[in-house]
């Protein structure tokens, strides 16, 4: 019986090409690289990229390999640069995806992070408009109604290295000064944690911040935990389910306040994406922004309400119970709201409020849960909304690819086929054992030989799954 190890191994000098594994391509990335190319993609990103590279020196990473990088980072759910790197080198058919042959040595973490600090955000923000035209053109985006709403994600900092603002003093050596101005000298961990208990507005973002990573705010999470955090904010298509605008902003912040930021994000992609597309493929798209707007009750106040109007937009806003309202010389604010709630109350509004819910917190779980961003590996909100742009570029790509062969990403399109397969067997044995048991049931003719013709499959374009008796 052999053993493995015991003896040490000498590599061989010379290795024949016929020897080398050859790398299978995945049919989900086979089919995305397709379309790349059919709409040229590299050409794009190189054209985008150009002012970013010198034409002396050492080759750097290329700009469409660096973008499928980050899109793996999605469609295989890997949350760090270095969990992709790792990925792509460990995989066949990644390295087919990026156009990696078995001689060269695909891009590490430092390359892919490098190339990310070297291109600024509106080149990555380019990229998700050229995803948003081609979705455009495919009837997959309309922007005539869309839907806000913001989630949290964990920063890439912890709470226990914070810093006061005004001295840059960390926060234990602040509580020992509290507790020596008390009167207890060599106070205890114990007591220092009783005296920080009792004291109000001990995490004010005005007094504290993080020394690596200013931009994260310490925030109360979904799951009621404290932490440093960034919030994230959606604008998406409630008609196709597109996402349209992706947006970074403090943590603490109020809905009340980001919103604004990320309803201009949104109006300006729309028309960005009608100005390149053009002509007749934008007959479907609203060049000038979204109509309607609807929001969860977070965003309800006077002000929001009565901005939308101002720029004639029409708010479908869930309204909270704030009791009885007075209206003392708020004639303009009280017709806002009263026009809201006669809309969210028709049976339209309530069906858009129940869109809402599905398609956001559908591009929430899509993007943070399964594609593992929900807690960021970068700092300061340049660098993250990098990685996010990308992220929602591949979530509309999905999008794209779920009309084109079935599944949006290579695991559903996995989970189909064996779906499919097992089906399949189980139909197969059911009828064999059928004629099996009892040969005189049908036809000699049309017994055993036609089943087994119909056991050969094959894929025509990865669109669908084909039968043909007698292949």
């Amino acid at each position: 019986m052999g053993r493995r190890g015991g003896q040490e191994k000498q590599d061989a000098i010379w290795i024949e090409a016929c020897t080398l594994a050859k790398p299978s391509g995945h049919p989900f990335y086979e089919r995305l690289n397709v379309v790349l190319e059919k709409q040229g993609f590299d050409r794009f990103a190189e054209q985008a990229c150009a002012a970013f590279y010198s034409r002396t020196g050492r080759p750097g990473l290329a700009p469409g390999v660096y973008f499928r990088c980050l899109l793996v980072g999605y469609f295989e759910g890997l949350d760090s640069e270095r969990g992709i790197a790792w990925r792509v080198a460990d995989s066949l058919a990644l390295r087919s995806f990026l156009g990696y042959t078995l001689s060269q040595s695909t891009p590490d973490h430092t390359t892919i992070s490098r190339t990310r600090r070297l291109i600024d955000v509106e080149t990555h923000r380019s990229v998700f408009t050229w995803v948003l035209s081609v979705l455009a053109g495919e009837g997959l985006l309309k922007g005539e109604t869309v839907a806000i709403d913001g989630t949290t994600l964990e920063a890439n900092a912890a709470l226990r290295s914070i810093v006061r603002r005004d001295s840059g003093e960390a926060y234990e050596d602040f509580l020992r000064g509290l507790a020596r101005e008390s009167g207890i000298e060599t106070p205890t961990r114990e007591q220092l944690a009783k005296l920080d208990r009792k004291r109000p507005n001990k995490g004010s973002n005005d007094d504290w911040k993080n020394p690596h990573d200013p931009d994260a705010q310490i925030t109360k999470m979904k799951d009621g935990r404290t932490h440093l955090a960034h919030k994230a904010e959606h604008a998406v298509d409630l008609d196709t389910g597109a996402l349209i605008a992706a947006t970074v902003q403090p943590g603490a912040a109020g809905d009340t306040d980001t919103v604004y930021e990320t309803l201009a994000a949104c109006s300006e992609q729309i028309r960005d994406v009608a100005a390149t597309i053009g002509g007749q493929d934008s007959a479907e798209l609203n060049p000038e922004g979204p109509a309607e707007v609807v929001l969860d009750k977070g965003y309800h106040s006077n002000d929001v309400l009565l901005a939308l109007v101002q720029v004639n937009m029409r708010a479908y806003c869930s309204e909270p119970d704030r009791g009885r309202r007075k209206w003392i010389d708020k004639a303009d604010e009280k017709a806002a709201v009263y026009a809201n709630r006669r809309r969210i109350r028709g049976a339209r509004g309530k069906r858009l409020l129940r869109q809402r819910g599905e398609r956001v917190e559908r591009s929430f779980a899509h993007m943070y849960e399964t594609g593992r961003m929900r807690r960021t590996h970068l700092r300061h909100h340049a660098n993250i909304l990098k990685r996010l742009l990308i992220h929602a570029s591949a979530f509309n790509l999905g999008l794209l690819m779920r009309k084109i062969c079935g599944s949006g990403t290579p695991r559903r399109l996995r989970d189909r086929l064996n779906a499919f397969m097992n089906a399949f067997s189980f139909f197969y044995g059911a009828i064999e054992g059928f004629i099996t048991h009892r040969p005189n049931a049908i036809p000699a003719a049309t017994r055993f030989s036609d089943v087994q013709a119909f056991s050969v499959c094959h894929f025509d374009d990865y669109s669908k799954v084909s039968f043909a008796p007698g292949c």
